[in-house]
């Protein structure tokens, strides 16, 4: 009997290639010998040793990450915190900072953008990195909330109170109690800002000043000539997340094969 040929199987397939054949071409063509982006002519190393050497490129990549780790880190904690006040007001005030938290997220990128440096030019605050990161924590803050408080409506609300019959102040609470609760929100919120701080482009483009760059807005002023540096860079951060991927995946599911045999043994 012959096999019924799966439409769903081939569309799968086709959605996969139209996503994954560029990251792979980049990849290729960051070892290629020559700046031709259409054919190999020969493997090297040299975009990569140029990458390196080009300073501008590397204080991009610095920007990028200081600016990612500072707004993450300052957004998970300012949203944890929100996202638990939050979880213990009463329902129009939770309505109500829940519909304004969720605009940034639904406005389209540019009229954020635009927003912020309406409102820098209007007080006369200078641009520069300062004015990225507080753009950056901002827009990251509703991602982090987002992710948080689901976590916090399927928390037992007696359990806090319980803790502070039982002798925990308020701060020992929220950290022995609460958090440890809802951690898996606190570091999916945290991965999620991490990715939209690092990824963007339209914000850091109309809040970054003079001399401040991070990899999105170094890579579109480079974009009118050919850099094959750009693929070396392109293709570092493609292994950096493929390695954090598989780890954050990975990790857990030998921690649960490791309880599974304790408990069996």
């Amino acid at each position: 009997m012959k096999k019924k040929f799966d439409l769903k199987k081939l569309y799968l397939a086709l959605v996969m290639l139209f996503f994954y054949l560029p990251i792979v071409y980049v990849v290729i063509f960051s070892f290629n010998d020559s700046k031709s982006l259409t054919s190999f002519t020969g493997f090297s190393l040299k975009w990569y040793q140029k990458m390196f050497e080009t300073q501008p490129m590397m204080e991009s990549i610095y920007y990028t990450v200081i600016v990612a780790v500072l707004a993450t880190a300052i957004s998970t904690v300012v949203g944890t915190i929100a996202a638990i006040g939050l979880s213990k007001s009463n329902r129009i005030i939770k309505e109500l900072v829940t519909q304004v938290n969720n605009l940034p997220m639904l406005n389209p990128e540019i009229v954020s953008a635009i927003g912020f440096m309406l409102f820098y030019s209007t007080f006369n605050i200078p641009t520069g990195f300062m004015t990225l990161l507080l753009a950056h924590i901002t827009f990251c803050i509703p991602y982090v909330m987002l992710s948080i408080s689901p976590k916090l409506r399927q928390l037992d609300d007696n359990l806090a109170e319980a803790a502070l019959d039982l002798g925990c102040t308020p701060f020992e609470a929220l950290y022995k109690v609460i958090i440890p609760q809802i951690k898996e929100g606190i570091i999916s919120g945290a991965l999620v800002a991490f990715t939209m701080s690092f990824d963007d482009f339209v914000i850091s483009y109309f809040t970054a000043g003079p001399g401040i760059n991070n990899i999105s807005t170094y890579v579109y002023a480079t974009s009118k000539r050919i850099n094959p540096s750009v693929n070396a860079l392109s293709t570092i951060i493609v292994i950096v997340v493929t390695i954090v991927l598989i780890l954050t995946n990975v990790v857990p599911m030998l921690r649960e094969r490791k309880k599974k045999n304790e408990k069996i043994a």
